[in-house]
């Protein structure tokens, strides 16, 4: 059947810091080197001016990453990020996050993908990254 969205959700709650996971980061759709997760809106993660942290965009392009390489791969196996790079092109606030990671190559020991971050209800994203990983498994 291969990795499904139980699969996906089971390695964000088992294989991630409490930190990553206090997130409420929920993944929704999977497909082999493709995951969408949700970043849910809260007070927590915003910033002085009430928009959303970087940090925690940042971390939801990163966990995501996981995800769509475990997709690809169809489970999970012991990775590091050895790259992250995002640039913001606008606030969000008030509003859920969509976070799509997209494996643009997935080699023996190397993953590399591009995400978009994508406020609830916008047309365009506000954010997008760009991450290398090494599989270390």
């Amino acid at each position: 059947m291969g990795f499904t969205v139980e699969d996906a959700n089971g390695v964000l709650a088992d294989n991630f810091a409490p930190w990553v996971r206090d997130l409420g980061l929920v993944v929704e759709h999977v497909e082999p080197g493709v995951a969408t997760l949700r970043l849910p809106w809260s007070d927590r993660l915003a910033r002085e001016g009430g928009a959303m942290s970087g940090q925690a965009l940042m971390a939801a392009a990163d966990t995501a990453t996981v995800i769509a390489i475990s997709a690809a791969r169809a489970a999970f196996v012991p990775m590091t990020t050895v790259q992250l790079s995002t640039t913001f092109q606008r606030p969000i606030a008030g509003v859920d996050v969509q976070v799509l990671a997209k494996v643009t190559k997935l080699g023996r020991t190397l993953a590399f993908a591009d995400i978009t971050l994508t406020p609830d209800g916008a047309s365009a994203p506000a954010a997008q990254a760009q991450t290398v990983y090494a599989l270390l498994g």
